[in-house]
């Protein structure tokens, strides 16, 4: 059925850009072109090759992917033939398009919201038992992004895979503790993960459910705007997050004697505090977090932990409308704001921070300098620091589209997230190897 209207929303696109039937071009057999795996996790590579074009001939590759609201991302890149008439992009330079040069994974991380969709929309993975979808077509000639393509000469598919089939998922309601749990195959014991998100609540499983394809047990934790859980963000009790770990400790799947926490944003913020106060997590990865409480108060027992604030006249609005709030949190180097301070140097575990540094979201640079130069003045080197130069806010796996400019999914306006997509395409293929290295290293 999802097969059925993805073919029908491509040929539909085509009709409406003035393509070509792709079912009259594929009986004219004049190339073929091929995706290698044809279905695969969405965190691996995937060759793409075309044979049978004319020595040096140019042609437009093109990438569609429907999501689960039926709107279309797509992606397109230039390459001319060898002499032997065979495109390689594992190899070969793109001329144009959406990039340039050698890049193998060029046209799934520059996927993004076609010229007829509304703009700023994030590729994001739904039904994480479902797969990603991905149709790739060649054109003739070069047809820059937006623009008419020529005719169509071949077309292939492939599936990206969040998860294995051999996964199980199970939704949790266990106490007050909402989420996904993902199970791996085999009798286990695996090692537990916790993997929240930021501000943008509800339940969000595709990285989880990845964590669980590479031998984690991980625990898909919304913390607000799901279920019965708070609808907005409120002050946040740790009591919450150290309740999920202890089941998460207590599953008979999950071995001991401590779990991960993995988190991006205000998850890396919640991480961090996990790390600091509860002694269930050993290790923490904090991706573009915040080394103090922000805009929510924090409270465990009888502490209590104040966010810094969130000026709202220091949003700067450009000409089209997109946000940037790069200024708007208080300074936490401040003396003033020192109470809202994680106390990490009290953390026993191991951090693992990953930053942009062209991240426009908030200065998560300097909120991993100044952790890390905390944990180094009290005699502590429980940390790796890894800073991508060029990299944006929301660092996903590997091979993830990148998405510098992003709807907010609680403001609805468009926010400024910063990076160039090239280099950030690498911090995530980059960093999501290291943080699997981490955790499986720390959680033995």
């Amino acid at each position: 059925m999802w097969r059925g209207a993805a073919t029908r929303a491509w040929d539909a696109c085509l009709e409406r850009i003035g393509g070509v039937s792709p079912k009259y071009c594929n009986r004219r057999g004049v190339a073929t072109v091929s995706v290698n795996p044809a279905a695969g996790l969405a965190d691996q590579p995937a060759k793409i090759a075309v044979w049978g074009l004319a020595p040096s001939q140019e042609v437009t590759l093109r990438a569609l992917v429907v999501d689960g609201h039926g709107s279309l991302f797509d992606s397109c890149a230039h390459y001319q033939a060898d002499t032997q008439g065979k495109v390689d992009v594992s190899k070969d330079s793109s001329q144009g398009g959406d990039y340039t040069g050698v890049e193998p994974m060029g046209l799934f991380w520059t996927l993004s919201p076609a010229a007829m969709e509304k703009p700023y929309h994030r590729l994001d993975p739904g039904q994480v038992k479902t797969p990603m979808k991905v149709d790739v077509s060649v054109h003739q000639g070069y047809s820059p992004p937006a623009a008419l393509p020529g005719r169509i000469l071949a077309r292939a598919s492939m599936e990206r895979w969040f998860t294995l089939s051999e996964v199980r998922r199970i939704r949790l309601k266990e106490g007050v503790v909402r989420g996904s749990l993902f199970l791996p195959p085999g009798n286990g014991l695996f090692p537990g993960v916790i993997d929240m998100f930021g501000d943008e609540g509800g339940l969000v499983e595709f990285r989880s459910s990845l964590l669980a394809a590479h031998g984690f047990a991980a625990l898909s934790l919304p913390y607000f705007n799901f279920e019965d859980l708070p609808q907005v963000m409120e002050d946040f009790h740790l009591e919450y997050f150290q309740e999920a770990a202890r089941f998460l400790l207590c599953h008979p799947k999950v071995k001991g004697p401590g779990v991960g926490v993995v988190g991006t944003g205000k998850g890396a913020e919640l991480a961090c505090s996990m790390m600091t106060f509860l002694p269930e997590v050993v290790a923490a990865v904090c991706i573009s977090g915040c080394s103090s409480i922000t805009t929510s108060t924090l409270h465990y027992g009888k502490l209590t932990l104040p966010g810094l604030c969130f000026n709202m006249s220091k949003i700067r609005i450009s000409e089209d409308g997109v946000f940037d709030i790069y200024e708007a949190l208080d300074d936490p180097k401040d003396p003033a704001n020192s109470h809202c301070r994680i106390p990490i140097e009290k953390a026993e575990g191991h951090f693992l921070f990953v930053v942009g540094e062209d991240d426009r979201n908030w200065k998560s640079s300097l909120y991993a300098e100044i952790a890390t130069e905390c944990l180094c003045q009290h005699g502590k080197n429980n940390f790796t620091l890894l800073s991508y130069p060029g990299a944006g806010h929301q660092i996903n796996p590997a091979f993830s589209p990148v998405c510098p400019i992003a709807l907010d999914r609680v403001l609805g306006v468009p926010v400024l997230g910063g990076g160039n997509r090239r280099a950030h395409a690498y911090a995530q293929e980059h960093s999501w190897g290291k943080i699997l290295e981490f955790l499986h290293f720390h959680l033995r």
